[in-house]
């Protein structure tokens, strides 16, 4: 039996202590273990696009991005993927990361390097210390080869535009050559898929991104449904919270329920006042 949803589940960090917009090791290990045990199956991109275009997912399926590209999806995150046979898509800001060898994770047995919570990591990426927050081009490579992870663009530079003096859409413009560019270079291709920085985006955005071959746009908006027909420039993700398998797993439930998504979605939307829709 195919799926007629499709949830996208949104995570930043996986490190120890959680914190803000992130998951420990231990709760990322039960979210997953949840998964395993009851049957699911984590897509990678071809495969969630073909089912936006023409349904035929799995019945249990989900697809798990990562924004930024943070050192600990290096150090912990893989790992646990790799444990439990998953696989993860994370979008890159490009211009963060950098070379060098690649670093201990969580099962080689060697110390393993200092992952920060959100705040340092923002504090050292604008003091120019990026690589010690940010996975380098040498993990990024491994973790293609491995099939743990795939990587896409989340922009050159992560830079709210709209919120700077000058004309946003010329600076978009350019983030997203500049971000092409240095995909190509680095990793010899380039996809269609594109996750907005901060999750903000307009109209004149999506034009850009799409004149710039950019086709499948992820988002910040989570009440809303991946179904074979959904707009490929206004995917739905849900934030993954620092929390146990079993809630994770009711929020998968809701989400890819034929019934209770739309209600849900619906109820959440007029709670928040927000105008989009699925």
């Amino acid at each position: 039996m195919s799926a007629d949803i499709v949830p996208v589940l949104m995570y930043h960090h996986v490190r120890p202590g959680g914190g803000m917009i992130a998951a420990t090791p231990e709760h990322f290990e039960d979210q997953l273990r949840w998964l395993d045990r009851h049957g699911y199956r984590t897509l990678g991109t071809a495969e969630f696009i073909r089912h936006l275009a023409h349904g035929g997912a799995p019945r249990r399926s989900v697809l798990i991005t990562f924004d930024d590209g943070y050192l600990d999806n290096w150090v912990y995150a893989a790992p646990l993927l790799r444990r439990y046979g998953m696989r993860a898509t994370v979008f890159v800001v490009t211009d963060w990361v950098g070379r060098g060898p690649v670093r201990p994770d969580l099962f080689c047995g060697e110390p393993l390097p200092e992952t920060p919570d959100h705040r340092e990591c923002e504090r050292r990426i604008g003091q120019g210390r990026a690589d010690e927050v940010i996975m380098r081009w040498s993990e990024i490579q491994a973790l293609r080869e491995q099939g743990v992870m795939e990587f896409h663009s989340h922009t050159h530079t992560h830079t709210r535009w709209d919120l700077q003096e000058g004309d946003k859409n010329a600076r978009m413009r350019e983030e997203l050559i500049l971000s092409r560019r240095c995909l190509e270079q680095n990793l010899g291709e380039v996809s269609d898929q594109l996750c907005w920085p901060q999750g903000y985006f307009d109209q004149d955005y999506v034009r850009i991104a799409q004149e710039a071959g950019f086709r499948h746009l992820y988002t910040t908006r989570a009440f809303g449904r991946n179904r074979p027909g959904t707009d490929p420039a206004s995917i739905f993700r849900f934030a993954v919270r620092d929390t146990t398998g079993a809630s994770l797993g009711r929020r998968i439930r809701v989400a890819a329920h034929p019934l209770m998504a739309p209600a849900f979605n619906a109820w959440k939307r007029w709670k928040r006042g927000l105008s989009y829709t699925d």
